[in-house]
């Protein structure tokens, strides 16, 4: 039975992916570094320091911890000032988030920075409705390695534990993302997937293992999790 259910960030929650990658093409320009849509895209799941890092790599340029440091806040400031006239939220995904919050346990699992995550769903006014949060902060190792969602089961099982609830399994939590490294990694920490065609293919999403895949949230209600995953 479903008892929780973890949500991506970028791409599912928040439709900022093109804006990721504006930002992320400016500020390596700057720094002598190109950046292709195609090179972004094959990075979902990285997080900042580890995206940087790569392009550096692929374009055989030194990388100082402080201009690592300074592109990163430099990054996180462009992604605010290109959507702070309006939030581009996906149809449907709040409305999704504070219904299923009713019924089950919500966590949120990104590897996108902490500011930038609390920034959004402030503005959203969905901080509150997270049981959980696990960020780019709270773990080593990026998506698709499953210690992201391996920590957020445990935060989950201990949150639902402390309101009174029983102790819940990995396959009892429900994740949704995007993208394939997303899939992967809640697969591998033994969850249930749905899979959102926000980002890439619904074919991509199945070989990556996804159980479900749709085309919105705006589709779903706590009850469809239930008939569908129960």
């Amino acid at each position: 039975m479903i008892q929780a259910v973890l949500f991506d960030f970028n791409g599912v929650i928040i439709d900022d992916e093109p804006i990721q990658l504006k930002a992320y093409q400016q500020i390596l320009s700057a720094e002598g570094v190109q950046l292709t849509e195609a090179e972004y895209y094959d990075a979902l799941g990285m997080d900042d320091v580890t995206f940087v890092r790569a392009a550096f790599a692929r374009a055989g340029k030194a990388l100082a911890d402080e201009t690592l440091q300074a592109m990163i806040e430099r990054k996180t400031q462009l992604h605010r000032e290109l959507f702070k006239d309006e939030l581009p939220l996906f149809p449907g995904a709040a409305t999704f988030v504070k219904a299923v919050s009713h019924k089950y346990g919500v966590g949120l699992v990104s590897m996108a920075l902490r500011s930038e995550i609390a920034y959004v769903l402030e503005k959203a006014n969905l901080m509150n409705v997270f049981h959980v949060i696990v960020s780019a902060e709270s773990v080593k190792a990026c998506k698709p390695d499953p210690a992201s969602y391996n920590l957020a089961f445990k935060l989950i099982d201990d949150a639902l534990a402390a309101r009174g609830g029983v102790r819940i399994s990995p396959e009892d939590c429900l994740v949704i993302e995007d993208a394939p490294p997303g899939i992967v990694a809640a697969k591998r920490a033994g969850m249930r997937t749905l899979g959102i065609t926000n980002t890439v293919t619904e074919e991509a999403l199945r070989a990556a293992g996804a159980d479900v895949v749709t085309r919105s949230l705006a589709d779903w209600t706590p009850d469809a999790v239930h008939h569908v995953f129960d």
